[in-house]
C-alpha cells in the first residue's frame, strides 16, 4: 500500500522545522563530574601504581582487618589447616625417626618393653589427627605423649605456642571486623538533598542529619568541606581543593546533641565559598560539599564517622525542610517518612554578596511572598 501524501508540502514543513531549530538556543549537557564522596560515604578514589607493596605487610594486622570477609575467612581457614599439616609432618618425622612405625599400637596399660614417643601414631593420617588434638586440645584418649622422647616434648610446646598466636591474631581480626566503626555509621542518615533558604535574615545552606538508634553518639560534631577544582595564579591546577566551611552552632564546644534529627546550618557570609554563587549560577558550578559527622559510640566507646556529599544538582534553592518532630501523649515522636521532605519558601535568587550590598532585595522578596500568600487565601475563601 502506498503512503498517503500530506496536504502541506514537504518543502514547507522542512523549512519550518529548520527555522524553529535555529530560533532555539542549543544547550549541551555538561559532562558530569565524578563525585569525590558517594552518597553512602564511600570514597571514590583508586590507588594505582603503588610500588612499595611491602609497606602493607609491615602492618599485617590492619591489612587483615581491611580485607574483604571472603579473603579473611580463607586466610583464617588456611592458617589453621597449614599449621595442622606442618606439625603433622613433624609428628610423623618424630615417630619415623624413633621407629614407632614398626610396632603396633600400644596403650599405657599394655606391658611392653617398647615405649613410643606418641602412642598409636603409625601413619601420616594418625599424625595429622594427633596434631589437631594437640592444637585444639580435644584429647580423645587414643593417642598420647610419653616421656620417652625429649624432641616430641619440644614439638608439643612449639605447637601450643603457635596455636595460641594464631588464635589470638585471627580471633582479634574477626572481632575488629565485626566491631568496625563504619558499621555504626549505617544508622546515621543524612537528607538526600540540601537546601538554601533564608534563616534569621541570612541566606543559609542547610541539611538534615539523624540517628536511627536509641543509643546516642557522644560528643558528636559536624564538619563541612567544599571540594572543587581550582587553578592558582601561577597556573597550577589543583584537582581536589578542600576548603573548610564554618557551621552555625550556638554552642561554643561545636558539639551537637543528636538525640533527634537536627538541621545543620551554614550561614553564607564572606567566609563562605558560596558567597558569590546565585541560584542561576549554582547549576553550572563544579563543586561538591562534603559533610562529615564524627562521634563516640555510646555502647562500645569506638569513634565512628559518617560521610555524605552534595553536588550542585542536589542543592534546592528556596526550599525548607518540613518539621518531623511532634509531641504526642507526653513524648516526642519523630516521623522518619518525612525526613528528606522539603517545601518551597520565599528566597531571593541573588547571591549572598548582592544581598548584603542591597538588603532591600530581601524585604521585597518577603513582601511579594506575603502578598501572594494573602491572595491565595482570598481565592480559597472565595471558592
Amino acid at each position: 500500500m502506498l503512503a498517503r501524501k500530506s496536504i502541506i508540502p514537504e518543502e514547507y514543513v522542512l523549512a519550518r522545522i529548520a527555522a524553529e531549530n535555529l530560533g532555539k538556543p542549543r544547550i549541551r549537557d555538561r559532562p558530569r563530574k565524578a563525585r569525590f564522596i558517594a552518597k553512602n560515604g564511600a570514597c571514590n578514589l583508586a590507588h594505582k601504581n603503588i610500588r612499595e607493596q611491602g609497606r602493607f605487610l609491615q602492618d599485617i594486622f590492619t591489612t587483615l582487618v581491611d580485607l574483604k570477609w571472603r579473603h579473611t575467612l580463607v586466610i583464617f581457614t588456611m592458617s589453621f589447616l597449614c599449621s595442622w599439616l606442618f606439625f603433622a609432618m613433624m609428628w610423623w618425622l618424630v615417630a619415623f625417626a624413633h621407629g614407632d612405625m614398626n610396632y603396633p599400637c600400644v596403650q599405657n596399660d599394655d606391658v611392653s618393653e617398647w615405649k613410643p614417643c606418641v602412642t598409636c601414631v603409625r601413619s601420616f593420617t594418625s599424625a595429622f589427627l594427633f596434631s589437631i588434638e594437640v592444637q585444639v586440645t580435644i584429647g580423645f584418649g587414643g593417642r598420647m605423649m610419653t616421656e620417652e622422647c625429649p624432641i616430641a616434648i619440644t614439638v608439643l610446646i612449639l605447637q601450643n605456642i603457635v596455636g595460641l598466636i594464631i588464635n589470638a591474631v585471627m580471633l582479634g581480626c574477626i572481632f575488629m571486623k565485626t566491631a568496625q566503626a563504619h558499621r555504626r555509621a549505617e544508622t546515621l542518615i543524612f537528607s538526600r538533598n540540601a537546601v538554601i533558604a533564608v534563616r534569621n535574615g541570612r541566606l543559609c545552606f542547610m541539611f538534615r542529619v539523624g540517628d536511627l538508634r536509641k543509643s546516642m553518639i557522644i560528643s558528636a560534631s559536624v564538619r563541612i568541606q567544599v571540594v572543587k577544582k581550582t587553578t592558582t595564579p601561577e597556573g597550577e591546577v589543583i584537582p581536589i581543593h578542600q576548603q573548610d566551611v564554618p557551621v552555625d552552632n550556638p554552642l561554643e564546644s561545636n558539639n551537637i546533641f543528636l538525640v533527634a534529627p537536627l538541621i545543620v546550618c551554614h550561614i553564607i557570609d564572606k567566609r563562605s565559598p558560596l558567597y558569590d554563587i546565585s541560584a542561576n549560577d549554582l547549576a553550572s558550578q563544579d563543586l561538591e560539599i562534603i559533610v562529615i559527622l564524627e562521634g563516640v559510640v555510646e555502647t562500645t566507646g569506638i569513634t565512628t564517622q559518617a560521610r555524605t556529599s552534595y553536588i550542585a544538582e542536589e542543592i534546592l534553592w528556596g526550599h525548607r525542610f518540613v518539621p518531623i518532630v511532634a509531641e504526642e501523649e507526653g513524648t516526642y515522636a519523630v516521623d522518619y517518612s518525612k525526613f528528606g521532605n522539603t517545601t518551597k519558601v520565599a528566597a531571593p535568587r541573588c547571591c549572598a554578596k548582592e544581598l548584603d550590598e542591597k538588603p532591600s532585595i530581601l524585604i521585597q522578596t518577603l513582601q511579594k511572598s506575603e502578598l501572594s500568600h494573602q491572595n491565595s487565601l482570598y481565592m480559597h475563601k472565595r471558592d
